[in-house]
């Protein structure tokens, strides 16, 4: 977040490519709490509901892309998202696209993660949600990765993009602090998406191991106490080296890499109220001037353009 100065008041304010107001606030809730009962409603259904995640993530996924739509028009509405702000969206979620593939989630290694972090924390919450779901998007395309699970990521990826613009401190905190906080969070960010995404998955193995499947129907706690068995022995593996990449590369390249987002920002000039002159005033040689006298009798001069007479 860059830090630019009001001139009517002289305070310091953020510059956001995307600034929350009320509708957009409105749009992102909505999306979320969609997201919160897919992710979650497996947990409290009944053994006779059919669970499938393979037959709703499509009718999640026709209903993701309008609510991100609408997250953008809200803003439009709220604040004009503008042309500038829409090359930045680009230009980051094709180099978070990219830097996907590098790891392919190999034992975890996915550096793609630090940069949904740091450009959240830059540009704001709200461009860091449509960051993350877009670059998302673009990755599952680029890797072949489209699937029952891709809209479940998009959300995932736009929560820890956007949570890194909701950390506090972005005026008092700068330097190793600020990488020091953005590395923490990285790290609870990138076990938190493995252990969300396990929803997505976990029901799938229903009766293939007693101790660690889903069971349709059971107590709340008994299917917890299960959930996070299998997490453990099953995605723990991957969290773990995926907070220690997106920790590692914070706090390398985090320094270089914030400095370089906003100067970015602060040069593009988001939130810059456009001001324009007042258009100078014509003045002409016969300003002042008082008509030229006729005399009596004669005739009246024709006037310079030859549309009409001069005179009294």
């Amino acid at each position: 977040m860059t830090a630019v100065r009001d001139p009517a008041t002289g305070a310091g304010r953020q510059a956001r490519a995307v600034r929350l107001g009320p509708r957009s606030v409105v749009a992102l809730a909505l999306v979320s709490a969609t997201g919160v009962m897919a992710f979650g409603w497996p947990l409290l259904a009944t053994s006779a509901s059919g669970l499938a995640h393979s037959a709703d993530a499509p009718w999640l996924f026709a209903a993701l892309l309008p609510m991100l739509l609408a997250v953008v028009v809200a803003t439009i509405g709220d604040s004009g998202l503008d042309a500038k702000a829409i090359a930045m969206l680009g230009v980051l979620a094709a180099a978070g696209a990219a830097l996907r593939p590098l790891g392919a989630g190999t034992a975890g290694i996915e550096p793609m993660f630090f940069l949904m972090v740091l450009a959240g924390r830059v540009l704001g919450p709200g461009f860091g949600f449509v960051l993350g779901s877009v670059a998302m998007f673009a990755s599952a395309l680029l890797t072949g990765g489209v699937g029952p699970w891709m809209p479940f990521q998009m959300l995932s990826m736009g929560w820890v993009s956007m949570g890194a613009g909701l950390l506090p401190g972005p005026d008092r905190l700068r330097g190793r602090r600020e990488l020091a906080l953005l590395a923490g969070y990285g790290a609870v960010a990138a076990v938190g998406y493995g252990l969300v995404m396990n929803l997505q998955g976990w029901p799938y193995i229903a009766g293939l191991a007693s101790g660690v499947s889903f069971v349709p129907g059971d107590p709340l706690a008994d299917n917890l106490a299960r959930y996070l068995a299998y997490c453990l022995a099953t995605s723990l593996g991957w969290d773990l080296p995926r907070a220690a990449v997106t920790v590692i590369l914070t706090l390398t390249v985090g320094g270089p890499l914030l400095k370089a987002l906003r100067r970015a920002t602060r040069r593009a000039a988001f939130d810059a109220a456009a001001e324009f002159d007042a258009p100078a005033e014509r003045t002409t040689a016969t300003e002042g001037a008082s008509p030229t006298a006729v005399p009596d009798g004669a005739a009246p001069r024709p006037a310079p353009d030859g549309g009409g007479t001069r005179g009294a």
